[in-house]
């Protein structure tokens, strides 16, 4: 989201200034697009977990800083919050045991990052939502020591105009106001990225939007915030909101949230970097020295700096990403769907699942998205928000027939997306153990009807039956959810509440 943001004030000629530097980025992708400039395809996908610092207790720790100090790695980075970090994987070639090796890549990496945490009495949590976070542990004063953090709170905040209103119908009500962007750190999530040729890039995007409802039903995690149990992944409402910044009266008026699923299918990436110049003012405007169009009138790559930019503060489930490798340009569509963890293991299989399942759907004869109205898209993907595995779905019937049917999201997953995915994965010449392996695992989640916010949910309310109150449940869930993501065994198998009574404290 910009790298080298520094913090300062903008004046008037800076956004208009920046709106016409914006325009000539735009022009300069399309002629990049027409002239066939970008990157040969590769196969190449890309990893980011977004994690929690927690202590022994289960609260969360506000020790990014020191922790990464200790760790000293570029794979590591800070997030919003300083009880938050991301780790990023070096991008792999789909093929082979690709996904066996992230795994292992994965638990090395994490397993070191909790050692050096330990140092300062803190720990690696992988979750959606961390439980144990309270409103007064997401306040300004917790963001990390960034100047663009700093600056995008204050231009989000100057944008909204009053204060964020969280309002989340659930389980439980959850209703506050936070006068930051600070509650939009405990959405803890797992980045998949899929570099594409621009011909390709249409196909595994709106393959991407149909199938997100799916990945949430399977891989929800996120079924606290604030003491309260609301939806099975509350991420997706609670950034919507702590990003808004949209006062009431534009809500009312059909203004574009900056956190959203979409409203149409796609024929190119182009309409996806166009939409977001006519719907989002800049947050960030800050213009680079580079002339795009003169860069390619001299036969060089552009950065389109501030394209990038902006698109880094428009908040899709499913962004396009413009970068440059060597010298060439390329594509990605960077995948936001999913909370981290449970396990490795359970994050590499919804990573098997959505590479192949996409794969599959962006080469069928008859594209999912031909068949679905988007709307019955995004309203999947709120359906799946809310109900996790036990969602039901609007979809596509098959046979000669055609038409749409309402189908539970178990039932669609086994019976048509696996075998989708596991065709998916055969094409990208994934091995049939890695595939078998990791597949295996979304299917016994249905088996099952189990997931990480299934567990999470039941595993409190044996707390509570044990007499404990709802602060220390939350916490000994916590507890208990770190221990067994350690052990390494997948979310589906974990035994369900706490593994003896824990007195009250």
């Amino acid at each position: 989201m910009g790298e080298k943001v520094v913090a300062g004030q903008f004046d008037l000629s800076d956004r208009q200034r920046y709106r016409e530097k914006l325009r000539r980025c735009l022009t300069g992708l399309e002629r990049l697009l027409a002239e066939k400039r970008f990157d040969r395809p590769k196969n190449l996908m890309g990893l980011e977990i977004e994690l929690n610092l927690a202590g022994a207790d289960g609260m969360p720790r506000m020790l990014n800083a020191q922790v990464l100090e200790r760790i000293a790695s570029r794979d590591f980075q800070t997030e919003l919050a300083m009880f938050n970090l991301e780790v990023n994987i070096a991008p792999h070639r789909l093929g082979g045991r690709v996904f066996d090796r992230l795994d292992e890549e994965l638990r090395t990496s994490l397993a070191y990052a909790d050692r050096k945490a330990a140092e300062v009495d803190a720990g690696i949590v992988m979750i959606g939502i961390l439980p144990t976070l309270d409103r007064d542990d997401l306040v300004s004063s917790n963001l990390s020591d960034v100047d663009r953090y700093a600056l995008l709170n204050e231009q989000i905040v100057a944008a909204r105009g009053e204060d964020f209103t969280l309002d989340i119908e659930g389980v439980e009500h959850l209703s506050c106001t936070s006068k930051s962007i600070a509650p939009e750190a405990a959405c803890t999530s797992v980045q998949l990225h899929l570099q594409v040729t621009p011909e390709r890039f249409a196909g595994v995007w709106n393959a991407a939007q149909a199938v997100a409802a799916a990945q949430i039903a399977v891989g929800a995690n996120s079924p606290f915030l604030f003491g309260r149990e609301l939806w099975r992944e509350s991420r997706p409402p609670l950034f919507q909101q702590s990003t808004d910044t949209r006062p009431p009266e534009l809500q009312a008026q059909g203004v574009r949230p900056r956190t959203w699923f979409g409203e149409r299918w796609v024929t190119s990436a182009f309409d996806l970097f166009e939409e977001n110049l006519r719907y989002y003012p800049a947050l960030l405007p800050i213009c680079d020295d580079e002339d795009p169009l003169e860069v390619l009138d001299r036969g060089g790559v552009p950065t389109l700096a501030e394209l990038v930019l902006h698109n880094g503060t428009v908040y899709r489930w499913n962004r396009p990403v413009y970068g440059i490798a060597d010298g060439v340009p390329h594509l990605r569509v960077e995948n936001r769907v999913l909370p981290a963890g449970p396990t490795t293991t359970d994050v590499i299989a919804n990573a098997a699942f959505y590479y192949g399942v996409v794969r599959a759907l962006a080469e069928d004869s008859r594209p999912v998205w031909t068949r679905l109205p988007f709307e019955a898209a995004a309203a999947n993907f709120d359906a799946a928000c809310k109900d996790g595995i036990d969602a039901r779905f609007t979809w596509p019937r098959r046979g000669r027939l055609g038409g749409l049917g309402d189908v539970d999201a178990v039932t669609l997953v086994r019976d048509e997306l696996l075998p989708l995915a596991e065709a998916g994965l055969d094409a990208w010449g994934i091995e049939p153990a890695d595939r078998d392996l990791y597949l295996g695992v979304i299917e016994e989640r249905c088996r099952r009807r189990v997931n990480g916010a299934t567990w999470q949910s039941a595993t409190f309310h044996r707390a509570l039956e044990l007499g404990l109150t709802r602060e220390e449940a939350l916490a000994a869930t916590t507890r208990r959810y770190r221990e067994l993501t350690q052990l390494g065994d997948p979310v589906h198998t974990w035994p369900v509440g706490l593994p003896e009574p824990v007195p009250a404290v």
